[in-house]
């Protein structure tokens, strides 16, 4: 099989790109900002199957720059899906636990009604709902708080500046399940071939297990490095954010367990892979 990734430098793209049978395109050959070049690139490959790892993540820019993110997060994805279903292609697309309100304590479901708080949200669902209006042979992989040896990520930070600190104050009333990149590509690679031998289409969650609070995340990243860094408590209110951020994170990934065989990911075991891969 050859598969067509589209990014090249985030997270997830920079662990599909260790994987064999797929070709990662950055903004040199697909520029999200230009919806119709991405479809174009897909109808002249004619790929095996084609994932979407590519997005506008920076989430409190996305406040004030919500029609370019429209575009790159919304438009782009819609119409790769278009082309996609063109050619009876399988489609697997990357999207986020903040198309929800966060509301309540109960794992959100891929059945729940979607009602993002901020921009970014809005316009991870904007591509969603294209994407399912598109038609074809698609998944949409919801999935949360990913981190890796790659890029800027929460891991990396609190090994930064916790190597400078005795004490950092982290909130403790948002709970979500921290997700592997690597695992995510993984599950990305499993969605396509499934697709492809029928598998159904829909939407999906995949995220680590257990969930925790990000302080017990940062807890649990010193606990590993064997570093003696304190963490207090604060609450959401005590960090604003140019973006509001969802209390309730938390993601019920049984159905594609269920309809795709894939199990969810033990983001503890993975924490200590990527540690052992992070030079110190």
């Amino acid at each position: 099989m050859s598969g067509l990734v589209f990014g090249k430098t985030g997270q997830v793209a920079r662990e599909l790109a260790a994987l064999k049978g797929v070709t990662c395109v950055g903004r040199e050959r697909a520029d999200l900002s230009d919806p119709a070049a991405c479809a174009a690139l897909i109808a002249k490959l004619e790929p095996d199957f084609v994932i979407n790892a590519a997005a506008y993540t920076a989430v409190d820019k996305c406040e004030t720059d919500e029609d370019a993110a429209g575009i790159i997060n919304g438009d782009a994805p819609a119409a790769m899906a278009r082309a996609c279903a063109a050619l009876g292609t399988p489609f697997v697309h990357i999207s986020t636990d903040y198309v929800f309100d966060g509301s309540g304590e109960a794992a959100f479901t891929p059945h729940d009604t979607p009602a993002p708080l901020n921009a970014y949200g809005r316009t991870k669902l904007l591509g969603e709902d294209g994407i399912r209006a598109a038609g074809g042979r698609f998944a949409i992989l919801r999935t949360s708080w990913v981190f890796s040896t790659h890029g800027n990520n929460f891991v990396k930070t609190m090994l930064r500046v916790g190597a400078e600190r005795d004490e950092l104050t982290v909130v403790a009333d948002q709970i979500g399940g921290p997700t592997a990149a690597r695992d995510i590509a993984q599950a990305c690679m499993d969605l396509a071939t499934s697709l492809g031998k029928g598998g159904p289409s829909g939407t999906y969650h995949f995220a680590g297990t257990p969930n925790v609070s990000w302080a017990q995340f940062a807890r649990e990243i010193f606990a590993q490095a064997q570093m003696k860094t304190k963490v207090r408590d604060i609450a959401t209110a005590d960090y604003p954010t140019p973006a509001t951020r969802p209390l309730n994170s938390r993601l019920d990934c049984s159905l594609i367990e269920q309809k795709h065989g894939i199990s969810g990911s033990d983001w503890q075991a993975a924490l200590a892979q990527v540690l052992s891969e992070l030079p110190r």
